[in-house]
């Protein structure tokens, strides 16, 4: 039985992922359906034997398809480790640009059909202030890491004036 020494740690605790950066809820489940996406990549033959079996069955296929169910439960066990997930998150953050390029895009075309149909049937032009807002809204790039609550209080801020909870 091999025992570790004080001077090798970081053999025994390694870092749980390369991009320690916070993200949102939602950007957490996009990276999410990333992963399972790159995961059901990896096991199509094996999901597709399981389906093919589970074709047209109801009660009887968790008996009838019992092995090709542990073939694929085993294969998306095998590529679904936290390299993956790290490998997964990578990629999301390099797709940021293309997610942004087409929200812009998206909200100009909106922006343009609601022009349109205002023109169209005669409704006055929106206010000036909610366009302007509404194109620098545009503009603001995808926040990862989000920002602080102005009126959340910090702990180095008197930690006298409010009575704990």
């Amino acid at each position: 039985m091999a025992t570790m020494s004080a001077s090798d740690p970081a053999k025994a605790r390694p870092l749980p992922s390369r991009n320690p950066l916070p993200l949102s809820a939602s950007q957490e489940a996009q990276v999410r359906d990333v992963f399972h996406a790159r995961v059901r990549a990896k096991c199509g033959p094996e999901i597709k034997a399981f389906a093919d079996c589970a074709q047209g069955r109801t009660f009887s296929a968790p008996f009838l398809c019992r092995g090709p169910l542990h073939v694929m439960n085993n294969c998306m066990k095998i590529h679904a480790t936290p390299e993956e997930q790290d490998a997964a998150r990578e990629e999301w953050f390099e797709k940021r640009v293309e997610r942004q390029k087409e929200k812009e895009r998206k909200a100009r075309r909106k922006l343009e059909q609601e022009k349109f149909l205002r023109e169209w049937w005669g409704l006055p032009e929106k206010d000036r202030e909610i366009a302007r807002r509404e194109m620098e809204k545009l503009e603001r790039p995808e926040r990862i890491g989000g920002f602080v609550s102005k009126e959340r209080r910090r702990f180095d801020e008197g930690e006298g004036k409010e009575g704990g909870r």
